[in-house]
């Protein structure tokens, strides 16, 4: 095998390995996404596009010149009638088989190429959908721990509320009952009150009868201290 087919044969091993690297549950996604972020990568994606066309272009043409050499031997090998010659026949079988053979390591080279590049978009696609979803999940537990601190507070100042009502409406019904109780002591008061100012009026009245009684009776008891007076002198 010349230089340049162990070249392409050792990229394809190295590539059928990253595959298998990326293809098997080695590391997370995060991990993954971490290391295509790191430093040096990060430098090589500036141009990482053009190191991939590059390397596309070298396999492709890898791949026409193996196409090439199988269409060369196998056109050549249907081109011979006799078989004269064995060792010929044999080297001309030997060169179709390397043909064939570099045209499957170019082959699968330049498709595993493709499967790595699409294979590192959809790591990276979703690990960033996975941090996504995280912060996604942290808002909603948020979200729903502030709902459930709200409904709490709620539900708390409403008892606290009912619990101020019912104190203001057993305030206001107790002072309802003072003020009846009140009420209805006033009007016992001024009940007794009037009966006191007619028992008063009655005791005056009696109290006027009888200074005029007594003015009566000393009016005749004088008239009659007179009456006698008058009878001695005589």
């Amino acid at each position: 095998m010349s230089l340049q087919w162990t070249l392409i044969a050792s990229f394809l091993y190295v590539e059928i390995f990253v595959v298998l690297l990326l293809v098997l549950p080695v590391a997370s996604p995060r991990r993954w996404q971490k290391l295509f972020r790191s430093r040096f990568l990060q430098s090589l994606s500036s141009q990482a596009s053009m190191y991939f066309l590059v390397l596309l272009a070298i396999l492709v043409l890898f791949l026409l010149d193996a196409i090439r050499e199988m269409r060369k031997y196998s056109m050549s090998e249907t081109a011979e009638h006799a078989h004269a010659h064995l060792d010929a026949e044999m080297q001309g079988n030997m060169r179709l088989f390397r043909a064939q053979r570099n045209f499957y390591i170019s082959g699968f080279a330049l498709f595993l190429s493709l499967v790595i590049r699409r294979l590192v978009i959809l790591i990276s696609a979703q690990a960033t959908l996975l941090a996504q979803s995280e912060a996604a999940m942290r808002q909603a537990q948020s979200a729903t721990t502030t709902a459930k601190s709200l409904l709490s507070q709620k539900t708390t100042g409403e008892s606290a509320q009912n619990e101020s009502n019912e104190a203001y409406d057993k305030a206001v019904s107790e002072l309802k009952t003072q003020i009846k109780e009140l009420q209805s002591k006033n009007i016992d008061l001024e009940n007794e009150l009037t009966k006191e100012k007619k028992d008063k009026t009655a005791i005056k009245s009696q109290a006027d009868s009888l200074a005029k009684e007594y003015d009566r009776l000393n009016e005749e008891h004088s008239k009659m201290l007179q009456s006698g007076g008058d009878k001695k002198s005589d």
